[in-house]
This record gives structure tokens, sequence and C-alpha cells, in this order.
């Protein structure tokens, strides 16, 4: 890995054991000229509505990290703290409804059927 040096121990190591022990449905790779910068593909958990979806992310470790650890909100949506003000007030005021969009909207941008 190119740039090792000014990373922090920490880092280096928990890179090192995601490539060689992956997480099941999660596969993360870090950019050859960033090492805090990767690539990640999450495969949607089951008994959610995005079960069947591969979602990809991009992920960047900030300075502070890992006082700051990054969340993954497809198990536990949070719509207090929403990046779509929309999605998060469909969720609020029907989130039966919003699970069932959740669900189209995985079979139709998050999967290949």
């Amino acid at each position: 890995m190119a740039g090792q040096a000014q990373l922090p121990r920490r880092i280096v190591k928990e890179t090192q054991r995601l490539m060689s022990e992956p997480a099941p449905g999660i596969s993360a790779s870090p950019c050859e000229d960033n090492l805090r910068y990767f690539n990640v593909i999450i495969l949607g958990p089951q008994n959610t509505p995005y079960e069947g979806g591969s979602f990809k992310l991009e992920l960047f470790l900030p300075e502070d990290y890992p006082m700051a650890p990054p969340k993954a909100l497809l198990s536990a949506p949070n719509p207090d703290d929403p990046l779509a003000e929309n999605v998060a007030k469909h969720w609020k005021d029907n989130e039966q409804e919003a699970v069932k969009m959740a669900k189209q909207w995985t079979h139709s941008y998050a999967t290949d059927g």
C-alpha cells in the first residue's frame, strides 16, 4: 500500500485486517493514491427493505478517526438526521409505505433485475 507512512498505525492495521478478513456482505478497498478513501460495496441486509440490493459507497476516514466512526444506516434508518428531508418525512408519516418504496427503489436501482 502506497502512502502508509503518513497513516496512523491503527488505520494501516485495520485496513490490512479488512482486506484479509472481510465482513460478511461488505467489501471495501482503499484507493491507491489516498489510503483514507475507500470504495465500499454493501449488500442489503436480510429482513430489511434493502435485501437483495448492492450499494456502492464512498468512505473517507477523517483525521480524527476513530473518535468519529462512520455509521451504516441500512439496518437502522435515522429519520431525525436525514440527508433527504422528504424521504425522512415520508418515513415518519407512513413508515409502512416508506418501507415499500425503499424495496421498490432497491429493486430498481440497486439490483441487476
